[in-house]
């Protein structure tokens, strides 16, 4: 089946704008920056979770889903956007959560409960586990769920980012941008596996970095590679993706995942001051720091060939004092 004939359900005010960036540039040392806005999706204060959602949402209605669970951290982005897809849709949300709750709705927190998300605070290590029993019980009550994992990191949901890559390619067709590589936060794997297919099939010039802000670059390039491959086979391609075709840079997640970095909260206050753009200390900050780290240490061309991908997040910042 073509990527095009696959059923989704429209969620994403696409196309998301491309930003030239100049002053943010000059800070990082680069000829020219420019920022994918898909912070600006539009569903439920926007992120790139949207696009993956169109296609996941699409299959829960395919399959008669009255509820949706998903799992993720305390601020995860994720969960936030399937409360709201589920909730357009006409679907109960129950968002299965990890983390320190100290008793405070606070930034991703807070729309969970504007949205009316049954949240459940469990260990990340019962994730799967917990989810298919609460499916189960679901069952046995005559409702049905479907399940979203964690960042709908899925071969389906990652075909979301493979067309996002064919969107980006016709934005800069007849552009005197000359962009090479795309830089963007890996939390789950699923992005940056869409951007590595989209980038096979429809702009092979194009090289994908990850800036890991959860996992080591190792255990996320099998997971990507494995992703990417089986996403291929849903649309009729052959090929597959080995853990060397993929680039995932692990040296800015600093603590934790979740626990802000100075050089991230640092990235964070120069987009503001510099672009007025807003990213969060926790995906996008970081992985905005591993990029100047990145072009300051000549590992990536400061020739103006880079493009950041806003993968969205900023109600996280609600959520921690600076």
């Amino acid at each position: 089946m073509k990527i095009d004939d696959l059923p989704r359900t429209p969620l994403a005010h696409l196309p998301t704008p491309i930003d030239d960036c100049p002053r943010l540039a000059a800070v990082f040392g680069t000829d020219r920056l420019l920022i994918k806005r898909d912070d600006l999706t539009g569903l439920a204060m926007g992120g790139n979770k949207a696009r993956k959602l169109e296609f996941l949402m699409a299959e829960a209605q395919a399959k008669g889903a009255d509820t949706v669970i998903t799992t993720g951290g305390a601020q995860s982005n994720h969960a936030r956007m399937t409360a709201a897809a589920a909730r357009r849709l006409g679907m109960e949300p129950i968002l299965l959560l990890t983390g320190d709750f100290d008793g405070r709705w606070q930034g991703n927190l807070l729309l969970d409960r504007l949205l009316g998300a049954d949240v459940r605070w469990i260990d990340h290590r019962e994730f799967d586990d917990e989810a298919a029993r609460l499916a189960k019980e679901l069952k046995a009550q005559g409702r049905k769920a479907y399940i979203v994992p964690i960042g709908g990191s899925t071969p389906l949901g990652c075909l979301g980012y493979a067309l996002a890559v064919r969107e980006l390619a016709g934005q800069l067709e007849g552009k005197e941008a000359r962009i090479e590589w795309i830089v963007q936060a890996s939390g789950s794997g699923g992005t940056q596996a869409g951007m590595i297919l989209g980038a096979r099939l429809f702009a092979p010039h194009l090289k994908v970095v990850g800036i890991s802000v959860a996992r080591p670059a190792r255990w996320f390039a099998r997971r990507i590679a494995r992703i990417a491959t089986e996403a291929a086979r849903l649309i009729g391609e052959s090929f597959a993706f080995e853990p060397e075709d993929v680039r995932v840079e692990d040296g800015y997640i600093g603590a934790a995942y979740g626990v802000p970095t100075p050089e991230g909260d640092e990235a964070v206050s120069q987009a503001a001051l510099c672009e007025g753009l807003f990213f969060d200390p926790i995906y996008t900050g970081k992985a905005l720091a591993g990029l100047r780290d990145m072009l300051s240490s000549g590992r990536l061309p400061k020739d103006g060939s880079v493009l950041f991908w806003h993968t969205g997040g900023s109600p996280a910042l609600f959520a921690f004092e600076r």
